[in-house]
């Protein structure tokens, strides 16, 4: 094996043709569609040379502005949610359900493999008011109180957006954090239940500086995954009331595809990419300064 990965011909030709395919699938069109934000105008009509305009452009949108903030609220809510519940699921398969949590890891899991059209359209139902009243509603006025018009406004609109996607995806969440949990040593919580560390305690001095590695990685992966969300609002709110619950990433399809133009929407990509390493980056550093204080 050594003599292997010490071969640089042997590790070209393991690791080249998914490198080609990498490349030409992921990186060709980063870079092409960078190439698009210093030209307006779509295959049609053809393109024409702006420069930085379409940047220029974006300082003064108010679109632009509503969506970003829209997209880092999303992100911060649905963030902590995904990873919060995520983690209690985690916590309860590992320290009381324990080897007879499979099923319950099954069930939880569920959702996540549910296509996110199906879903919608049930939270739809749910939560309906015409034209008759959904679960929700039907609920509400079983205890005297009106039913409520939960698509009508943003605020509501959103709150169903984020009871939608943290249950649907926290039983993944769940699983990734409990294979992290596993790794814990049992001859360390053994020491610290000894010790007299048990419930909260154990958890808070013991379990979660452990976990803290795969607990990071789930922030990551989940507040990427938000910030480019774009199926589940579409499919449940398509972006209304108005367009207050529409993220970046509508936005910009709307741009690019309903409207033509294809260096605006290009531009807005650029923006929305930039903000995932930015964010990406904080937390890195974050967690790094904290572990090195630690």
């Amino acid at each position: 094996m050594k003599q292997v990965l010490g071969d640089r011909k042997s590790i070209l030709i393991l690791i080249g043709p998914a490198l080609l395919v990498y490349t030409l699938v992921m990186l060709v069109p980063v870079v092409w569609s960078l190439g698009y934000t210093l030209f307006e105008g779509n295959a049609i009509v053809g393109f024409t040379f702006v420069g930085l305009d379409n940047f220029a452009r974006m300082l003064t949108d108010a679109r632009v502005h509503e969506a970003l903030w829209f997209t880092i609220r999303y992100a911060v809510v649905i963030t902590v949610g995904q990873v919060f519940f995520g983690y209690l699921l985690s916590l309860l398969y590992v320290f009381v359900l324990k080897k007879s949590s499979g099923i319950i890891r099954t069930l939880a899991f569920f959702p996540v493999v549910l296509p996110t059209v199906a879903v919608a359209l049930m939270f739809q139902k749910m939560f309906e008011i015409a034209p008759q009243n959904g679960l929700v509603n039907e609920f509400l006025n079983l205890f005297g109180v009106e039913s409520v018009d939960w698509f009508g406004s943003s605020g509501s609109a959103f709150l169903v957006i984020a009871i939608m996607d943290i249950w649907r995806s926290m039983g993944f969440y769940g699983v990734l954090l409990y294979a992290g949990l596993v790794d814990i040593p049992e001859d360390v919580l053994e020491s610290a239940r000894i010790d007299g560390a048990s419930g909260w305690r154990l958890v808070q001095h013991i379990v979660l500086p452990l976990s803290l590695p795969v607990l990071l990685s789930s922030i990551i992966f989940s507040i990427n995954g938000t910030l480019k969300v774009f199926d589940s609002i579409l499919a449940l709110t398509n972006g209304g009331p108005g367009t207050s619950t529409s993220p970046l990433t509508i936005y910009m399809f709307q741009t690019s595809f309903t409207y033509g133009e294809y260096g605006y929407g290009s531009s807005i990509a650029f923006l929305l990419t930039l903000l995932c390493l930015v964010v990406t980056l904080f937390i890195f550093r974050s967690s790094r300064r904290d572990l090195t204080k630690g």
